[in-house]
């Protein structure tokens, strides 16, 4: 059976035009290479999987290539790079610092750098993972790293560079290599896809992208791991099968069903992923992940942000459109909320459900059912019949007239209200129009009252009553107590009141309010002329508006300093 060679090592950079994601290292080492600036002494630091060792690998063959190019690369022809590409040069030593961190092997380390190099220019020691070096190893390590001979290179390479002491960092020539982006992960693996003959879609190498975090060592092995479970075919399908990932529909149906403030349907899905397997916390994160991707999408100047495929950032822009920047903030808001909150909770899933009912609170849920929409459903069909009568037939009288009514007691009762005492005094004629939707509700709609009453008010009294009558009215949603308490509605002519809502979203939930609102100041200012329109606060008016706990705060200490001296007296702090 033929050796399988494993994609991280068979596709591992040779040359410094081929390093990915790190131009701006692999540059800045071939004209120091070209210009005969050389350090004496490299380290290479960063996460894992990005390059570090492949760069000190590509520096110490090229710099010991007898044929260099015009574009610092090495020739691969040489004896040296021969010898290096067959892993037997003697000019070349790497050693493990995990394995070997005593002060001894230091002084061996030492005692081979004092014999010069039989070929090539230059004796390279590379050291991985030098943070695992014991104190006294790295006392034992400073003179020679100081002062080392003119054909003496060293090349450290390590993740935890806090790690290492001062001493070290002040005598070496330090390189930070960042993560490696999705685009440039992405690219890689089709590249290894093609060479593989591998058939790879774009969103299954983005998902894998996106699974590395930053690292092209993960990546690739995600890679091998996928062809032998998918074969020749690497599908979007596939890749979140087997990596157990969320598929990105989720997200987009639950925001979808938060935007029409459905709750049933979000807690539908939600309860899908559950039982899936997937945990209710990476679920969060990965919600999170979308509103923030949402609102990157506001701003086409913030939309390069993205980190996913033309056919999913596409998806992203269209749902962006529908939603408002109020309710992003507010929906991210609540989602850090009980991220912050989910490990401590016993019951998990009810908190992941209260979160996902309280981004559909912003929303405002739909209107209730009226009587008619309720039991509608029981209706008898054809083939069936209802458990439950919706009303019992009357009595037969020689009048055929008097069977489609009888007298009802209360002319004022509301027919409208979920009341099934109502049904007892209705016909199964008269029943089944109503229940129908019937357009004429003859005798049974209640009559509208006549506004009579007609008492004038001044700005001070509206003021009052509405002092007095939201709080109890807007008692479920301190945003909306806050922001209608501090702005008093204006009075204009023939009794019409404007009300200024700060945001859409608060708009929307003034107006579901809005009748209990007419009904109470109606009542308290005995007026039952008044009329009410909601005006949107101007978009200047809202750019110093607090949305945060700090920034609340903050807003406090600018009307009362004192609040803060108060803090720092009790050494309170801010409930985020």
């Amino acid at each position: 059976m033929e050796n399988f060679v494993v994609s991280a090592r068979k596709y591992r950079p040779i040359t410094f035009d081929t390093v990915v994601g790190q131009k701006s290292i692999t540059a800045t080492l071939k004209n120091a290479i070209r210009n005969q600036h050389l350090a004496q002494a490299f380290l290479f630091c960063g996460p894992r999987g990005v390059g570090k060792t492949t760069c000190a690998r590509i520096l110490a063959k090229t710099i010991n290539c007898q044929n260099i190019s015009d574009k610092i690369e090495a020739c691969n022809t040489c004896e040296s790079c021969k010898s290096f590409n067959e892993s037997a040069s003697f000019n070349i030593h790497e050693l493990d610092a995990a394995s070997n961190n005593s002060v001894e092997d230091i002084r061996n380390l030492v005692d081979q750098v004092r014999v010069p190099p039989q070929v090539g220019n230059y004796k390279v020691y590379i050291i991985d993972e030098v943070h695992m070096l014991s104190a006294a190893a790295f006392n034992a390590f400073l003179k020679t790293l100081e002062e080392p001979p003119a054909y003496a290179k060293f090349i450290l390479a390590t993740t935890e560079k806090h790690k290492i002491i001062p001493t070290i960092l002040s005598r070496c020539q330090i390189f930070d290599f960042k993560r490696i982006t999705v685009e440039d992960i992405a690219r890689h693996l089709k590249f290894v896809a093609k060479s593989e003959q591998v058939d790879a879609s774009d969103d299954a190498l983005h998902i894998i992208a996106q699974k590395a975090d930053g690292a092209l060592r993960d990546a690739l092995s995600i890679f091998d791991q996928l062809v032998s479970f998918a074969g020749s075919e690497l599908t979007y399908e596939k890749v979140i099968q087997n990596l157990n990932v969320l598929d990105y529909d989720y997200y987009f149906r639950i925001i979808q069903h938060i935007l029409k403030g459905d709750a049933s349907g979000t807690l539908l899905i939600i309860n899908e992923i559950i039982d899936n397997g997937f945990d209710g916390q990476h679920f969060i994160i990965g919600l999170g992940e979308h509103l923030r991707n949402l609102l990157v999408c506001k701003d086409p100047a913030t939309s390069n942000l993205l980190e996913v495929s033309d056919n999913l950032k596409k998806r992203y822009l269209d749902q962006a459109g529908l939603c408002e920047t109020d309710f992003l903030l507010r929906a991210l808001s609540i989602n850090n909320q009980y991220d912050v909150q989910y490990k401590s909770s016993n019951n998990k899933q009810l908190l992941l459900e209260l979160s996902l009912l309280q981004m559909c609170g912003l929303m405002g849920f739909p209107a209730k059912q009226t009587v008619q929409e309720k039991k509608g459903r029981d209706l008898p069909s054809p083939d069936n019949t209802p458990t439950q009568p919706i009303a019992a037939a009357p009595a037969k009288k020689e009048k055929p007239e008097e069977t489609e009514v009888t007298k009802v007691k209360e002319p004022q009762k509301n027919y409208n209200t979920p009341d099934d005492s109502i049904i007892d005094h209705i016909s199964i004629k008269k029943a089944s129009k109503i229940l129908n939707g019937d357009k004429e509700k003859g005798e049974l709609t209640e009559k509208k009252r006549e506004p009579t009453n007609k008492t004038a008010f001044t700005q001070e009294e509206l003021n009052a009553a509405w002092k007095k009558g939201i709080p109890g009215i807007c008692k479920h949603s301190n945003n909306l107590l806050s922001s209608l308490t501090v702005k008093n509605p204006v009075l204009k002519e023939n009794f019409a009141l404007e009300i200024t809502a700060d945001s859409k979203v608060l708009e929307q939930e003034i107006k579901s309010l809005l009748p209990k609102i007419m009904e109470f100041l109606k009542k308290e200012l005995n007026n039952d002329f008044i009329t009410i329109n909601i005006a949107l606060a101007d978009i200047k008016d809202q750019q110093d508006k607090a949305y945060f706990p700090d920034e609340i705060f903050k807003k406090m200490t600018e009307k009362n300093p004192e609040i803060k001296n108060l803090r720092d007296q009790l050494d309170l702090e801010i409930d985020f």
